[in-house]
C-alpha cells in the first residue's frame, strides 16, 4: 500500500512538473511573441498645423520660387491667426516666419518690436474672432520678375479670405521679394492692391 501512494504521489509530482514547464514555455513563448511584433494598436501623435509649420527646415530646404514662398508665409500666417500653440510655440512661428524675410525687411525693427507688433496683430484677429479662412497666390506664369538697383525681384498676388462669423472679407495683397546672394527669394514688403493702385 504504501508502495501505490509513493507511485501516486511520484506521478502527481511528475504532472504538477509538467504543468509548471508547460507554462513556463507557454509564458515565454507569449512573452517573445508580443515583443517582436510591432505596437499597430497605439495611435500615432497627432501632429497639429503649427508643428507641422516648425518642422519645416528652412536652411536645409528653402522654397524654390517666388510663389512657394508666399504660399508658406500664408500657411504660417493662417496658423498664427487660427490656430492655438503656446508661447514658445509663437515665438518659433515668428522666427520661422523671419526666415522668409529680406534683410532689410527684418532691419526695419528690433526683434522685442517685431515680437510685439505681430502678437499684437494676432490678438487683434483673435479677439475679433476673425480667421483667415483660404488664400489664393498668383500662378506662376503671372508672376512678375524685374531687376532694379542691381537686383533680382518678383511682384505677385496673394489674396486672402478672412472670416468673420458669417461674413467674409477678402483681402488682396501685392507681395515684392528681392532675390539673396544664395539665390532664395526673400519678402521685401506687402500692402493691400488698392494702396498699389493709388
Amino acid at each position: 500500500m504504501n508502495k501505490k501512494k509513493k507511485k501516486s504521489q511520484s506521478g502527481v509530482k511528475i504532472v504538477i512538473i509538467g504543468i509548471v514547464l508547460l507554462c513556463l514555455v507557454l509564458g515565454y513563448y507569449y512573452y517573445l511573441s508580443n515583443k517582436s511584433k510591432p505596437k499597430t494598436e497605439e495611435t500615432p501623435a497627432k501632429i497639429t498645423p503649427v508643428q507641422e509649420v516648425l518642422l519645416y527646415n528652412f536652411d536645409r530646404s528653402y522654397p524654390p520660387t517666388p510663389k512657394e514662398v508666399v504660399k508658406s508665409f500664408a500657411e504660417m500666417t493662417k496658423c498664427l491667426y487660427n490656430e492655438e500653440y503656446t508661447e514658445e510655440e509663437f515665438l518659433a512661428l515668428a522666427a520661422q516666419i523671419e526666415h522668409l524675410y529680406d534683410a532689410e525687411l527684418i532691419a526695419n525693427k528690433t526683434p522685442n518690436q517685431y515680437i510685439e507688433d505681430l502678437r499684437w496683430d494676432v490678438e487683434q484677429m483673435k479677439g475679433m474672432e476673425v480667421v483667415l479662412s483660404s488664400y489664393a497666390v498668383s500662378s506662376s506664369t503671372d508672376v512678375e520678375y524685374f531687376t532694379r538697383d542691381g537686383y533680382d525681384w518678383a511682384r505677385l498676388y496673394c489674396n486672402f479670405t478672412f472670416r468673420q462669423g458669417t461674413q467674409m472679407k477678402p483681402s488682396n495683397q501685392v507681395f515684392v521679394l528681392r532675390e539673396d546672394e544664395d539665390g532664395h527669394f526673400k519678402i521685401y514688403g506687402w500692402k493691400p492692391v488698392e494702396e498699389e493702385e493709388e
